[in-house]
């Protein structure tokens, strides 16, 4: 029988995803190696899987709720999104998927100009649908309750009657032989889709991604043209993408280096 307190810390790593030792600390009352302790203890019951700064509930087949999903991360997510913005032109077209990540992108992509945007996302379909410059194209599917993503051979049919510049899709896992990965078949066949369509892709993944496991391949590191990321990946992913010829970019780094750059002009 687990102690009241590791049963709560279970309970909101659950609701939540992730829970952190500072924020933990505070809401229990507790010192933060006490918290460590609670965390080192269920990780090793395998009850949560240990991360920088805290855990997340572990789940290999069932992906978290997306409110969940879009409070992971967020900060990061948001320095992804706007340099992956800054890679797609005005007067160009792209394919967005389902995903929180590739829903930060669209909203960078608000004030673009003479853009046509395809997705199989109702949430971005409804963020660009106010957009002056900006074209929607969504497909048909079924509507997967949630997250707003639609799924189905009709999505993956209407992906395929569009060639567009970029694809910019996201995934739920990134393995160590850098193999991109999702929960739902359904989900990875439009994604597969996507990637065929496109002259340039790009996948959007935050550094989590490495700490995450999911059962459905989507593509491999090499099929992708550039990866945006937010905090430096793993040593053996940079060599595989540098193998790969796949750039890489670690939003954090970048953000840096044009803040140096405004302070010097």
């Amino acid at each position: 029988m687990l102690p009241p307190r590791q049963i709560d810390i279970l309970e909101i790593a659950r609701r939540e995803g992730r829970v952190d030792v500072e924020g933990l600390a505070a809401r229990f009352n507790v010192t933060p190696q006490t918290i460590r302790k609670d965390l080192n203890e269920l990780c090793e019951m395998e009850r949560l899987h240990r991360v920088h700064g805290g855990a997340v509930f572990p789940s290999h087949t069932v992906n978290l709720a997306w409110q969940q999903r879009r409070s992971l991360a967020a900060e990061g997510k948001a320095r992804i999104a706007h340099a992956a913005a800054r890679l797609i032109p005005d007067n160009s077209s792209l394919i967005l998927n389902i995903g929180t990540t590739t829903e930060a992108v669209a909203h960078e992509l608000i004030r673009h100009d003479r853009l046509m945007v395809v997705t199989n996302n109702l949430k971005i379909a409804a963020i660009l649908s106010e957009a002056p410059g900006v074209e929607v194209a969504i497909s048909g599917g079924m509507v997967r309750k949630g997250d707003g993503g639609l799924l189905g051979a009709a999505a993956v049919d209407f992906m395929r009657q569009f060639k567009v510049d970029h694809a910019v899709i996201g995934a739920s896992a990134i393995d160590e032989e850098g193999t991109l990965l999702d929960f739902d078949l359904r989900e990875v066949l439009v994604s597969r889709a996507i990637l065929a369509q496109a002259r340039k892709r790009i996948l959007v993944a935050d550094s989590m991604k490495f700490e995450r496991r999911a059962p459905v391949r989507i593509a491999g590191l090499e099929e992708i043209d550039i990866f945006i990321t937010d905090q430096p990946p793993p040593e053996d992913i940079r060599a595989l993408c540098e193998a790969a010829g796949t750039r890489l970019i670690v939003a954090a780094e970048q953000a840096e280096e044009h803040k140096r750059e405004g302070e010097a002009g």
